[in-house]
This record gives C-alpha cells, structure tokens and sequence, in this order.
C-alpha cells in the first residue's frame, strides 16, 4: 500500500473518532458547553489538559528549535513544564474553589468591575488568537506535505474539522475529544523517536539514547557520544556547540520565566480545571496534566538532537568539510528532501554554481570568510524551515510508511486539539463574559448556547486568517502568546486571589500597564498586526533593549503589571469588606466541607 493512501487512511480514521465523539459528547446546556458540566475525573481531565497544553508548538516545532538552537532551547523545555507546577500550586485550586466558568468572570467579580472584566477579555482575546496562529501553521504545513495538498487547502479542511468537534461538542466534546488526541499525539511522537533512538545508538528509551554512543550503523562518528558528535559538526561548519549557551543569560532566564507564568496565566489551559468536581480534583489533574507532559517533554530533546544529527549527515556524509565529497550533488538529494522541496518549507539556492549542498554558519562572519578562500563558498545555500524536523525525521530515517503516518496524525492532533481548547475560550469570552455578563445579562440559556457557537464560528474564521499570514514559525509565535498571558493575566490572578488589598482600580491599571507594555515591544520589532515590513526596528539581539527578545519580555511587563498595580492601591480605597472575606473563603475555606471541596 502506498505511503499516501496510508496516511490518508490514519488521519481520517482519527478525525472520524473525533467526530464521533463530538457527536456522542454534545452539549446540551451552557454548564455542559462551558466547564463539561464539572463532572470530569481528574485522571481524564489531566490527559485532556496534556493534549490541549501540548500544542503543535510542542509536538511540532519544539524539537525543531532544539534541533536548530540547542542548549538555548532549555528554556522552552523548564518554561512549558515549570508552569504546571505554578498552576497546580498557585491557581488551579483556588480558581475552582472560586466555582465560575471562565477567567474574565473571575476578574470581573474578585474586582467588582464589568471594565476589570471587559479588559480581561481582551486580553485573553489577545494571547488566544496569537497562540492559534501557530495551530493553524501547524496543520497546514502537516496537511501541505502529507496529503499532497496546498497550504491554504490544509488549512481549510482542519478549520472545518475543529469547528465541527468544538461547535458541537463544546468543552464537554473538547474533553474528551482531547482524551483520543493525546492517545494518538504520543504514540505518534514516542514511536518513531524509539526507532531512530535504536538506529543511531542502540537504545530504545531516547531519554537515554541522546546521551549513548552512536553506532556502526549510525556511520560517522560510531563511537562517539551523540552529542559529542553534534559540537564536532556544529563547530566544524560554523556554529557553536551543540551544548554551549550561546545567546543572552538574562535574555534565556526572562524566556524561561515569561513561559512559566504564560503557562499559569493561559485562559484556555485554566479553565480546565472548571471541569472536575471538587477543588483537590483541580490539583490532581495539574499532577496527571505534568505526567502526561512529561512523556513527551523528556522525549523532544532526543527528537531534536537526532533529527538535527539525521540532517547534517544527509547534506555532509563526509566528515572533511570543504572537500568535494563532502556535500551531496544536488541531483543526488535523497527523496525526503524532493518531497519537502515541494512544500517551499525547504529549499536549496546554488549560490557558487558547484550543484552540491553548502549548509553552515554564515552568519559568523570569520568563518563565512575562511570558507569562500578556502572552500569557494558564497554562502548557505540551505533553508529549512523548523517546523519540519519532527514530520521530516522519520523519513530521513526510512522508517516505516505508517510511522510516518502516524506522525502526520500526531501533528494534526496536537495542532487541533490546542486550537479547540484556544477557541473554546474565545467562544466563551464573547458569549458569557461580553453578550451575557455586559451587554444583556437577560439572555437565555439558549441563547447564550447559540451566541457561543456563533462566537466560535467567527473564532474559526479570524483564526483561520491569521494562520495563513504567520509572522513566524509556530513556536515563535506561540511564545509571544505566553508574554502576553504573562503580562496581563497572571499577576491579576495572583494578586487577586492572594491579596486582600488588591482593588479593582489598582486591577484594571496593572492590566493595561503590562498589555501595552508588552504589546507595544512585540510590535515593535515584530510589526504591528504581524503586517511584514511594519517593525519599527530589526528583530535582532543588537537592537533589543537590554539584549530582551520580544518573545521574553513578558516576565518584564508581568512586573511592570505587579508595580503598577501596587501603586494605584495604595491611592485608592480598600475593597469593600465582602470582598476581602470572598479571598479569604477562596484561601481558608470555613468548614469541614471546604477541605474536601464540596
């Protein structure tokens, strides 16, 4: 049977399940649409959070960025998974125990203030929809190359998929929808990394294969560590080692902090644990949620180090750099590659004329020069796009078609169950927090119903937008989702549930305060609506303040939120006493029945 024909067969059989269980799982009442009427068991619900947290940034593009920027890619790894143990500690029990359906309603009733909830919502508006447009990216590049189809076409067909699961379903089908996902979703990542761990160094674990030694069938460099080989490599065309920090510490530690307090402040992940029937059950499935993650988190640094491994020995087998066996004739390129070409995610431009593959470094200017006298090269010749290392893998490797396959519908699951989570807030945002709690709070339940399947739909459309105008690749994009989380939602959370001080004017101005804040830097090096052209300044560390990317400065405008915030209180009156004893039923509830969450 034809790889294709196969691949067709996996992902539709999957998007069937989905289907089907969206059906089976329709809501019927806003309870049901809204937090899956809190009837969900916290084993479940913390593989439902797994798949919905882990987005096609994690399953696609993280091991990419490991692959292309090593040790520099830690912080994506402590950052993504560090915010678990925030929200398991910090907020998931104290926002359940609070009992509301969605984070805006939460603001607008510890605050006292439609404007502290107007604000919220547009925030969450803000994170979600950049956060979906690396979703959308994600499964257009895995529908592009796997089925053979355009871009915007691969685009399309998961907009429809997603609409019909999430429209239908609500957070009750999204549950459990997203239960199937994550079943598909590690399966697809773990199997083939344990091939390609047993190819190149004996061990079927790839936690421990990243760090053994390759093997004869490996060829170069059998013997040598994995990594150890990868310095050599990385070093002898250009680039430093695999495993030396090469960038900025402060700008690594405010990524890795910016992505812990994103993830703590993500709407779409928060409202997951609305859905489990008592406040303990909230920090259960933070726990399961992180074991779930965990799998796949400790797999995608040995995904990226031998994919980046599988590349380079593709485009250089010899190990003498500079001589004329040591890049493959263009002519010769092996099948992945043509297949990759075709998507425009790769591309070679023969830039000395010689019809064989130059990749390396040349942006470090020494080496670049050392390399056109001594090599006769004009410069690198290779573009690979990194969103592709983790779909391209198994085919440098010759696995299997259905493995590959398999990866195809792991991508597309961990793409779609991410953006069915994302829009879910969104929906709810507009028809529960604007329509129902602003605009008219008479609205019936079937109205509210009907207003967020509206809501959603425009959702899917917006987001579908976006996603064929991406200002980068998706888990790029998606960390300019977290610093806006970061600086807007989590320190009003924090603060609300952990000061009694805390009023809605010192709210609402520590808000807007880290948003802009935030705002106004990503645009500012990023364009304004992601228009290309439109920075103010060079996206480039020489030009950051402070050598801050625009991807970090989320930790820096959550301060800026805190400070805010801290002043205005202390000018404006306490808030009422009612309101002080709400955060202190939330901290210490009074009774034997509080502890156990009834």
């Amino acid at each position: 049977m034809e790889s294709t024909v196969i691949t067709y067969l996996i992902v539709f059989t999957t998007f069937a399940v989905y289907v089907g269980i969206a059906i089976w799982a329709r809501a019927g009442s806003t309870s049901e649409y809204y937090v899956a009427n809190k009837g969900i068991h916290p084993v479940a619900n913390g593989m439902a959070t797994a798949a919905d947290w882990m987005s096609a940034a994690s399953f696609i593009s993280m091991a990419g960025l490991i692959a292309f920027m090593g040790y520099d890619a830690s912080a994506y790894l402590m950052g993504w998974t560090g915010g678990f143990v925030l929200l398991a500690l910090l907020l998931a029990p104290y926002l359940r125990k609070f009992g509301k359906f969605t984070v805006p309603e939460f603001i607008g009733d510890r605050f006292y203030s439609k404007t502290a909830r107007v604000i919220a919502v547009i925030a969450l508006l803000v994170a979600s929809l950049t956060y979906v447009i690396g979703q959308m990216k994600g499964v257009g590049v895995a529908f592009s190359r796997f089925l053979e189809t355009p871009y915007w076409l691969g685009l399309l067909i998961g907009m429809a998929i997603v609409f019909f699961y999430a429209v239908i379903g609500g957070m009750k089908g999204i549950t459990y929808t997203q239960i199937a996902q994550y079943v598909v979703m590690i399966f697809a990542y773990t199997v083939p990394a344990i091939f390609i761990s047993l190819q190149l160094t004996g061990h079927p674990l790839p936690q421990l294969g990243i760090g053994g030694a390759l093997t004869e069938e490996a060829g170069a460099g059998s013997g040598q560590y994995l990594l150890q080989k990868l310095d050599q490599i990385l070093v002898d065309i250009g680039f430093s080692e695999y495993t030396q920090l090469d960038g900025n510490r402060l700008n690594m530690a405010l990524l890795t902090l910016t992505l812990m307090i994103g993830t703590a402040g993500l709407p779409h992940v928060i409202v997951r644990f609305f859905t489990v029937p008592k406040v303990r059950d909230a920090r259960m499935s933070a726990g399961w949620a992180l074991v779930f993650i965990g799998i796949l988190y400790t797999t995608a640094p040995a995904v990226g180090a031998m994919s980046f491994f599988n590349l380079i020995n593709t485009v250089q087998p010899s190990e003498e750099v500079g001589s004329p066996e040591a890049n493959i004739q263009y002519e010769n390129r092996p099948q992945w590659f043509k297949n990759w070409e075709e998507t425009g995610l790769l591309a070679f431009d023969d830039k000395n004329g010689d019809g064989r593959i130059q990749y390396y470094n040349d942006d470090n200017k020494a080496f670049a020069e050392m390399a056109r006298e001594d090599y006769g090269w004009q410069g690198n010749e290779l573009d690979v796009d990194r969103d592709i290392m983790v779909m391209a893998n198994p085919e440098i490797a010759k696995l299997p078609a259905w493995v590959i396959a398999l990866v195809v519908a792991g991508s597309l699951a961990a793409a779609l169950s991410t953006a069915a989570g994302l829009l879910m807030a969104i929906a709810s945002a507009v028809s529960h927090d604007l329509i129902k709690g602003i605009i008219n709070p008479k609205i019936g339940e079937k109205g509210e119903l009907r207003a967020a399947r509206t809501a959603m739909a425009c959702a899917v459309l917006v987001a579908g937008y976006l996603g064929l105008n991406p200002p980068g690749f998706a888990a790029q994009v998606v960390a300019l989702a977290f610093g806006l989380a970061a600086s807007s939602l989590f320190p009003v959370l924090m603060l609300g549930i952990f000061s009694t001080r805390m009023n809605k004017e010192g709210a609402i101005a520590g808000m807007l305060a880290g948003l802009i804040f935030t705002l106004i830097y990503i645009f500012t090096y990023k364009g304004w609506f992601f228009v290309p052209g439109t920075n103010m300044l060079p996206d480039e560390p020489a030009y950051w303040l402070f050598g801050i990317g625009p991807q970090s400065i989320g930790a820096v405008g959550a301060l800026v939120n805190v400070v805010t915030a801290t002043i205005v209180v202390r000018l404006t009156p306490a808030p009422p006493a009612s309101i002080q004893q709400i955060v202190q039923d939330i901290r210490v509830p009074k009774g034997a029945g509080g502890a156990s969450g009834h």
